[in-house]
């Protein structure tokens, strides 16, 4: 079918307002999930993001000039953070839904549209709002102190923003349909361009803000087109019930059939959008414009994970599409060298942090495509606490340093009073973020890495390679800050926020940075222990299946729409037979191949310690023990014009920006100008105004005639009898010509 066709239908659809035909919303089964509406306290997730927001609009509107919008967003987001907790202890796979209101249910003649306010809890959707409510309380009571300078101005707006923020994350996890899941997901996007544009005084926020929102839109559109497909394919946009559907293959062939093809690629277009793949990542390096938290926010725990978590909850719709889960992996693989590189050469610290993001991500994506959820869940998590950390330490040393961000004008933190629980943060989460032996990050990219080796797809040999040599580079630009901005002697400049006697000076005239306080330094020093406590689930035995490995994670993967993608089990989830019948992970010596003559899920572990060790010792030789190296090696190679594009490209981020400005930005400005001047002259020139003066002009050429004078009157009807007589004679003239006399 044609683009067109495509259009036409849903627009037929749409006005007919019943489902396209094939279609049969009666056939869809009864869901498997039981319904618990004792569990009703479960919605206070959702209500207390809500009540926090009440709170800091009757702050705003009271105008409160104090830290209280910080203490009852805290407050409100620890107490959602609890009852997820005591959801998960009440928690019995598979899962069940608790109804909290009716919001949209329409019936027709020839079928129904339901999508209410019903949470889906399962073990995948406690896993995400557990560690998003918990490292949102975290991050929250960090901005207490971080926000400080904006008592009385936007504080309360920033926790306003949080406060929505999280709400719209909760909705977009516990969601039981895919409307809800939408809801949340477009609040997402509205509440990080809220955030990211908070200092709207500043042209770079405003942009930044701007940029990310109008990127997600693209993605967005992809979401919207999925959800219609879904609906008008399987009669139902309910998890619970498209899981059944599925599993017995039930659905009705409507559009020709096509659509069960076409529904992973929108699904994966809205991934791609939020969680910053190519080619629509390049929103997310800029979201750093916002303040440190928000930064926090959405590269650790929440908006960025929503499109793995989109691609794990609707996994099966991908297992019906192989192909779609190959690009999955290769657009992963190759955003996650893409961004490396390009953090590799970058010099601001919270900007490296935000291409690693990137990197990451395409890790997970990565993991998603070679049929390893469960490594790409856990990923997920370790990163969640790894990445939270190295933010706020980034903005602790921006906090106290007056906005200083370049690693070439800071060194020694370490040693400086005060700054010995930031360092330490800051090693810890750089050391999960290199993979090094027995962190959690190690663990965790280690299962995506091995996968890449095990499963069966185009040149996914070569994109493990890839995603390895990826893995040294990550080593060696995450310990490239730390040996600059923390090790070595003590040497600092401060940023362009220094204003001279303030609380970051002294009356000496020498810069004196400010360490963290309290909070600060609490919230840096639990997330950092959390970032090693996140090993500790992977030692825990498992109960899902004894060929998985794993432990807890594993579980919850297991207990949830996204086990069809664990090692060990077929596309719905079932045990793999010994004949390998259906199996992405055949048991012959082709299918599951060896590195270096080892299993790869033990040989990854080599591999990766030793590739992790190579990159941290290359970036102590050059960044901390021989400094003046690192220098003359950037000299070397920009002085020869053979090799002088590279590192200049690297910096530049590989002209990506500069590239959508020369095509796409560009024409539609020319473009929309074009249009615009059409519209004035030609439209609004020539065809109204130009319609609108012809009576004008008319009535000045007879103006002179209307001038009061009576001897004038008379000479224009002389004038005009003359002209009559005329006209008369010519008629006359030429009808006796033709011959009608």
């Amino acid at each position: 079918m044609t683009a067109a066709g495509l259009v036409n239908s849903m627009v037929l659809s749409l006005l007919d307002k019943a489902p396209p035909m094939g279609v049969i919303p009666d056939t869809v089964p009864v869901a498997e999930a039981a319904v618990r509406p004792e569990l009703w306290w479960a919605g206070l997730i959702l209500y207390l993001p809500l009540l926090s927001l009440v709170l800091c609009g009757l702050c705003a509107a009271f105008k409160v000039k104090t830290k209280l919008p910080a203490w009852l967003t805290t407050a409100s987001l620890l107490a959602s953070f609890v009852v997820s907790v005591m959801l998960y202890l009440n928690h019995e796979p598979p899962g069940y839904l608790v109804p909290l209101l009716s919001w949209i249910d329409l019936s027709w003649a020839g079928g129904d549209f339901v999508a209410n306010f019903t949470l889906y809890i399962d073990s995948l959707s406690l896993l995400w709002v557990m560690f998003v409510t918990g490292l949102g309380t975290l991050i929250t009571f960090y901005a207490s102190e971080y926000m400080e300078a904006d008592l009385g101005k936007g504080y309360t707006r920033f926790f306003a923003g949080v406060s929505v923020f999280l709400f719209a994350m909760v909705a977009l996890v516990l969601a039981d349909n895919l409307v809800m899941l939408y809801l949340g997901w477009e609040g997402v996007g509205f509440a990080s361009y809220w955030l990211i544009g908070y200092y709207y005084q500043r042209p770079a926020a405003v942009a930044a803000a701007k940029k990310a929102f109008i990127m997600n839109r693209i993605g967005d559109l992809g979401l919207a087109l999925a959800i219609y497909l879904i609906w008008s394919t399987f009669g139902t946009i309910q998890y619970d019930e498209l899981m059944v559907v599925l599993r017995e293959g039930s659905w009705a062939e409507s559009y020709e059939g096509w659509t069960i093809d076409v529904i992973p690629w929108f699904l994966m277009l809205a991934a791609f959008g939020k969680s910053a793949q190519i080619p629509l990542y390049v929103w997310l390096p800029d979201a750093m414009e916002g303040p440190t938290p928000v930064s926090a926010l959405i590269h650790a725990a929440t908006m960025v994970t929503a499109g793995i978590y989109l691609v794990a909850r609707t996994y099966e719709f991908f297992l019906l599409s192989p192909e779609s889960l190959h690009v999955v992996a290769w657009v992963g693989g190759l955003t996650a060298l893409l961004a490396a590189t390009i953090g590799m050469a970058q010099y601001d610290i919270k900007r490296i942090m935000a291409y690693s993001t990137v990197s990451q991500l395409g890790f997970m994506f990565l993991g998603l495509g070679v049929l390893s959820t469960y490594g790409a869940v856990y990923h997920v998590f370790t990163h969640a606490f790894f990445k939270a950390a190295l933010f706020l330490t980034c903005g602790a040393i921006m906090h106290g340093f007056a906005g200083q961000l370049d690693l070439r004008k800071l060194s020694g933190l370490i040693r400086i009073p005060g700054w010995r629980i930031t360092s330490i943060a800051m090693l810890i989460g750089c050391l999960a973020l290199a993979g090094f032996p027995l962190t959690s990050g190690y663990f965790s990219k280690d299962a995506i890495l091995a996968e890449a080796f095990v499963t069966q797809g185009p040149g996914f040999e070569a994109l493990g390679w890839m995603a390895i040599f990826t893995a040294f580079l990550t080593a060696y630009y995450t310990f490239r800050v730390w040996f600059r901005v923390c090790a070595g002697k003590v040497e600092y400049e401060p940023g362009d926020e220094h204003h001279g006697d303030d609380d970051h000076g002294h009356s000496d005239g020498h810069f004196h940075p400010h360490a963290p306080r309290f909070a600060m330094n609490f919230v840096m020093a639990v997330i950092a222990i959390g970032a090693m406590v996140a090993t500790v689930p992977y030692f825990l035995d498992t109960k899902a299946d004894e060929a998985l490995a794993g432990g807890w994670v594993a579980d919850m993967v297991h207990d949830s729409t996204a086990r069809g993608g664990l090692p060990g089990l077929d596309g719905h989830g079932q045990p793999i037979s010994e004949s390998g019948a259906h199996d992405h992970h055949d048991h012959d010596d082709h299918a599951h191949p060896t590195i270096l003559g080892m299993d790869p899920h033990f040989a990854m572990y080599i591999i990766s310690g030793v590739v992790g060790g190579l990159g941290l010792l290359l970036a102590a030789w050059l960044h901390l023990f021989r400094r003046q190296d690192a220098d003359r090696l950037r000299a070397a190679l920009m002085g020869r014009w053979w090799i002088a594009w590279l590192p200049r490209a690297m910096e530049r981020k590989w002209y990506v920006d500069e590239i959508y400005i020369g095509l796409v930005r560009a024409p539609l400005w020319v473009a929309s100008h074009l249009m615009y001047a059409f519209d004035r002259f030609l439209i609004d020139g020539v065809l109204v105004d130009g319609v609108a003066r012809i009576p004008r002009l008319v009535a000045r050429w007879f103006q002179p005639l209307h001038n009061g004078i009576i001897q004038s009157y008379a000479v224009t009807m002389a004038g005009g009898l003359a002209l009559i007589a005329l006209l008369m004679i010519l008629f006359l003239q030429f009808w006796n010509i033709g011959g009608g006399g």
